[in-house]
């Protein structure tokens, strides 16, 4: 059975099959299989013997069924032996950008945006937990009581959140994030989610070595526009890619990734964000882009920033710009090196040159929200100048999202510093219509 029509079924249209009838047969066929012969072959291959020796089971002891039952059985049941069991359906399907298990009984997906609830369930807690271990185990973790927490990666690139009781109280929960489609700067002004003048702008402004701060809340796409904005880095740099989980997918030729790494069994050999920042150093690194700062590792890539390493790129979690930039002086305090507020702002004010800041509409839309430049200096009151912002409009019965992209002449440092790094500016923001004097902010 192709792919295509294992997706169509999965959308509402495969025959109901009883659970109960899935464990039977999966144990009927563990029963019947050789292990040792299966592991000597591809996941491709060990799909294939296996589909083949359940359909003779079921051709010699299983009930009569339409071909129709009879396929989506047979999947059921290699999924259960050699898979993630129900899962293999949402994994399989591109449109599923997050998959939420909550307890046995409720599953949810995120799809273009929006989150829903399906009807597929597991058959037990049982179950439920194997799956979990079957994850966890790929990675060299457990999770039980005395370790109820767990973030893992499937050999696919999905990330994974476990938490399991006594810490839940609705049982077992998995979350799997799908690893994020490289897409490049035209096609996220093709789906709206910026206009083609500030695509252009922040173009020019990586290539000019500015340093930028992409921030937004969960699931606004962060990732997916650092991955996007680093296309624009000249393939002649060396790059190096600080991460948790190991999801941007550069394509210059000079790229080095590290990946921090989780404490072992025994509580040993962990490897932060801080530690990587801080032996990128040592890397001759033209350029790093950090995944996402959440804690000390602030205040290295702040230092960094501000000793030769121009250019660099880095998302944060926040509600605003202006959330953006108090959120990078409270992270950068949580440093094991105590040094003044009044000396971190001083760091963020020359370090960070614009801030990109990414927003979800209600219909699960994600866009540009605003793109503001750093217009404080030394030790003064953060301040921001808004170069882009969406303006939305009133929502429809429809609740989709509309609006216009306004933008406003650009600073004069920063205009002058893009003529000499010998970029042109993009006319819109060399004539923008609107008076940028009245967007100077000071950040409250």
């Amino acid at each position: 059975m192709g792919l295509k029509d294992r997706l169509e079924e999965d959308r509402g249209r495969e025959p109901q099959i009883n659970r109960s009838n899935v464990t039977l047969w999966r144990q009927r066929l563990l029963d019947e299989i050789n292990l040792d012969d299966l592991a000597m072959l591809d996941m491709p291959q060990r799909r294939a013997r296996l589909e083949k020796v359940t359909s003779h089971i079921l051709t010699r002891e299983g009930p009569v069924l339409s071909n129709r039952e009879r396929a989506s059985l047979i999947r059921r049941v290699v999924d259960e032996a050699l898979g993630l069991g129900v899962l293999e359906p949402l994994l399989a399907d591109e449109s599923v950008t997050e998959i939420m298990v909550n307890g046995p009984e409720d599953i949810f997906i995120e799809r273009a945006g929006r989150v829903q609830r399906i009807d597929t369930t597991f058959a037990s807690e049982d179950q439920l937990y194997q799956t979990i271990d079957r994850i966890v185990s790929q990675v060299n973790r457990r999770v039980d009581e005395s370790s109820p927490m767990v973030d893992a990666r499937l050999p696919t690139g999905e990330r994974v959140n476990v938490i399991i009781p006594p810490l839940s109280l609705v049982g077992p929960v998995l979350t799997i994030r799908r690893f994020p489609r490289a897409y490049q700067m035209e096609e996220l002004v093709k789906m709206g989610s910026l206009d083609p003048a500030t695509g252009l702008l922040l173009a020019a402004l990586v290539r000019a070595r500015f340093n930028v701060v992409v921030s937004g809340g969960t699931g606004t796409g962060k990732t997916t526009f650092l991955n996007a904005l680093s296309a624009f880095v000249p393939a002649t740099e060396r790059i190096v890619t600080i991460e948790d989980s190991a999801e941007l997918q550069l394509q210059q030729e000079h790229v080095i990734s590290l990946e921090s790494r989780p404490a072992n069994i025994e509580g040993k050999g962990q490897i932060v964000i801080r530690d990587l920042v801080r032996n990128a150093l040592r890397m001759r690194p033209d350029r790093i882009i950090v995944g996402e700062v959440r804690g000390g590792e602030t205040l290295d890539m702040l230092q960094a920033m501000n000793t030769g390493h121009d250019g660099s790129l880095v998302t944060v979690h926040s509600n605003s710009a202006d959330d953006a930039i108090y959120r990078l002086e409270t992270l950068a305090s949580m440093s094991d090196v105590k040094i003044p507020f009044d000396a971190i702002r001083d760091q963020i004010n020359a370090a960070i040159d614009v801030i990109v800041h990414l927003g979800r509409g209600a219909d699960g839309s994600r866009r540009v929200s605003e793109v503001a430049v750093v217009a404080s200096s030394r030790r003064e009151a953060f301040k921001l100048r808004t170069m882009m912002e969406f303006a939305a409009d009133p929502l429809g019965p429809d609740r989709v999202v509309r609006g216009s992209f306004r933008r406003y002449s650009l600073p004069p440092h920063v205009a002058e510093r893009l003529t000499n790094a010998g970029e042109t500016i993009p006319s819109a923001f060399d004539s923008a219509a609107e008076d940028a004097t009245d967007l100077l902010r000071e950040v409250q």
